[in-house]
């Protein structure tokens, strides 16, 4: 019999950045937990959201995409609020959309530093308001962000990112502890190094030194599968991380460890 600890049977889920790499995984394993999906992404993204609500419900879960642009306050909250109207609550949602852009810190542009602060810092902070609007009426809900390793270790050339993640994992803390009292946890999780379209496209060094870097910095040796994050995200959650909150958990093949 399953650890019904872990099930998230009848509990609807928001997860941003959803067409593909991990906010994809994450979706559809909420799915295979139990719960009800809204995927949502940029509307030049509506295929890979459709392709991901599709698979949703053919998992025997509702599963409905959603165009949704992180930068955009008023897209955010008329989002939310349709999710709610369509799946009737809203339990989970799952801060996922980000981007970064790698350059030497004295290349960095005002344009470059916005997009990566307001996509990553801005965008989480404004989809938790929302999210925490609805889940207050309810008296419970799950906020998990996706920050990364970068957000408690440096690397060069990535400077507004981890000024971006390093935000988002105090966000996280400040708001689990404004939130408890209404039921919600909020905590983040924070990934290595994951083979997703993203970072393929934001690293364009050639692999002989980025597998250098890895074996270097990750005991694990290889970049992380999107797969590999899906268990964290369920268990926070779950009914079984109820007393867990303001909790960055690390899951990056050992690189904060070394």
């Amino acid at each position: 019999m399953p650890y019904s600890g872990l099930g998230l049977n009848g509990r609807v889920a928001l997860v941003t950045g959803a067409a593909r790499g991990i906010g994809r995984a994450l979706a559809l394993g909420l799915a295979q937990a139990g719960a009800d999906v809204a995927v949502s992404d940029l509307p030049a993204h509506r295929g890979g959201t459709e392709e991901t609500s599709e698979e949703i419900s053919g998992l025997g879960n509702i599963g409905r995409a959603y165009d949704l642009d992180v930068l955009d306050l008023e897209n955010i909250a008329g989002v939310t609020g349709e999710v709610v109207s369509d799946f009737g609550r809203l339990d989970i949602l799952v801060n996922n959309a980000g981007i970064r852009i790698r350059k030497p810190a004295l290349e960095v542009t005002e344009r470059d530093w916005d997009a990566v602060i307001d996509t990553n810092l801005k965008g989480v902070f404004f989809c938790a308001q929302a999210a925490a609007r609805h889940m207050i009426s309810q008296g419970s809900g799950r906020i998990i962000n996706v920050a990364s390793q970068l957000a408690v270790v440096a690397r060069p050339d990535r400077a507004a990112y981890c000024a971006s993640k390093g935000g988002v994992a105090n966000l996280t803390r400040v708001l689990a502890l404004e939130w408890a009292k209404y039921g919600i946890t909020v905590n983040a999780i924070g990934p290595g190094p994951t083979t997703t379209p993203g970072l393929l496209e934001a690293d364009t060094r050639p692999e002989q030194e980025v597998e250098a870097e890895l074996l270097a910095h990750m005991p694990l040796g290889r970049r992380m599968e999107p797969e590999e994050l899906v268990g964290a995200a369920i268990y926070l959650a779950s009914p079984s991380a109820g007393a867990t909150t303001g909790h960055l958990l690390i899951v990056d093949g050992g690189w904060t460890a070394m």
